[in-house]
């Protein structure tokens, strides 16, 4: 009998606007080579960038929450597997999966660990340092580890974010699985369908304008770095692409500054290859930068922050530089844009990047011995979690009433 999956999305896949959407759709490749059936349910709305999924194979259903048809269908589907996207979702539906799937493995797509972002914005915000005691006191920390906990696994895109939770909080790395976004390796084939150095010009910057830190970053860049970049190369420009980009920053087009805001790309690898350099100076957030990761993959050196570059590298030499410092990031960013040899040295670091640490077929084969051994030893490693059976236990006696309660409510 074909091995079933069911994964409860936050919303429907858009890898075409973000890197969360990119990852899902690695995730639902990979299960579909593991064997599995994929079921794909979501309470959101789709939008016009919503992936075509039964274009896979993956079947397609709308869910409703805070209702008892769920415990119907998923009783019925009887999965093997089961993945909730984001620990939101983890939240409303753990405790139904729990109850009339039982036998399902649970396991938890953090993307990111939203909690430390939100405690970097708002430290952000106040013009205060980042601690880590903002994050372990944050209430959201409380919600969202409590879903680690309750889940039988985490995927976790970032290294250093696999680091906190066993060093601040104790979480066990049985817990965990650091899986981060899967990559085709670069072959020197790929390599020689680059563009050159002396083929590309000007600078990029892409992020989806529903996310905060790239608003921000868009933000520093046209009031802090670009006019020092634009003041030493006077015939360059900045090109801003990106999904759902806010009044204000389309407001910021400008173009005898060289400032270009162009919205979103159908083909963002076109627009990568294009350009000399990639501008990323992010102040906060969390998990790793699909759109760091998208100009290793196309050959384009980037300029980051440590934010940036954070759980990223591994050690490994950044493919250009990481700058905290807006005159240095501009100064840095005019000297690989000028320098050919830099300019090329730096980009072979990307392809280490990628070949060493996002090789998909490394990692998958990982994720499915791990799925596997969790499956087959699933009674043992969950009366090892303590603390997770108690918070699923307190959390059927609350959350299960309360969502009768809100279901009969609106009957």
């Amino acid at each position: 009998m074909q091995k079933k999956l069911l994964v409860i999305g936050y919303v429907w896949p858009e890898p075409s606007t973000t890197a969360a959407g990119h990852r899902m759709l690695q995730l639902l490749k990979a299960f579909q080579g593991f064997g599995y059936h994929i079921t794909f349910g979501s309470t959101a709305v789709k939008t016009a960038y919503s992936f075509d999924l039964e274009c896979l194979g993956v079947e397609s259903v709308t869910i409703a929450l805070n209702n008892s048809s769920f415990d119907d269908f998923i009783t019925a589907l009887k999965p093997d597997v089961v993945v909730f996207d984001r620990f939101m979702i983890e939240e409303q539906f753990g405790w139904r999966v729990a109850e009339f799937a039982p036998q399902a493995l649970r396991i938890l797509n953090t993307e990111d660990l939203h909690a430390l972002r939100k405690a970097r914005e708002e430290a952000h915000k106040k013009e205060l340092p980042f601690r880590v005691e903002d994050w372990k006191n944050h209430p959201m920390t409380l919600r969202e580890v409590a879903s680690i906990f309750r889940s039988d696994v985490s995927l976790m895109v970032s290294s250093y974010e696999m680091e906190i939770l066993q060093n601040e909080l104790g979480i066990s790395k049985s817990l965990l699985f650091h899986l981060p976004i899967m990559m085709a390796p670069i072959t020197t084939e790929t390599i020689s369908q680059w563009p050159n150095y002396a083929e590309r010009k000007d600078f990029v910057c892409v992020g989806n304008g529903k996310h905060a830190p790239n608003v921000d970053s868009i933000r520093i860049l046209k009031t802090e770095i670009w006019p020092l970049i634009r003041k030493q190369l006077p015939d360059a420009n900045l090109f801003v692409y990106g999904a759902y980009l806010p009044q204000h920053i389309a407001e910021m087009h400008n173009i005898k500054e060289g400032f270009h805001v162009k919205g979103w790309a159908e083909d963002i690898d076109t627009v990568l290859q294009n350009a000399r350099l990639l501008l990323a100076p992010l102040q906060f957030g969390a998990g790793i930068k699909g759109k760091l990761l998208d100009a290793m993959r196309c050959g384009t050196p980037s300029i980051t922050t440590s934010m940036g570059a954070e759980g990223m590298h591994n050690g490994l030499p950044w493919p250009g530089a990481v700058c905290d410092d807006w005159e240095s990031f501009a100064h840095t960013a005019v000297e690989f844009y000028q320098n050919p040899t830099k300019w090329e040295e730096v980009q072979q670091n990307g392809v280490g990047l990628i070949n060493n640490l996002y090789d998909k077929e490394v990692l998958q084969p990982r994720l499915e011995q791990e799925i596997d051994a969790k499956k087959q030893h699933l009674q043992a490693h969950r009366s090892q979690n303590f603390i997770g059976r108690m918070l699923q236990h307190h959390t059927q006696a609350s959350t299960k009433y309360m969502a009768k309660w809100i279901e009969a409510k609106n009957r």
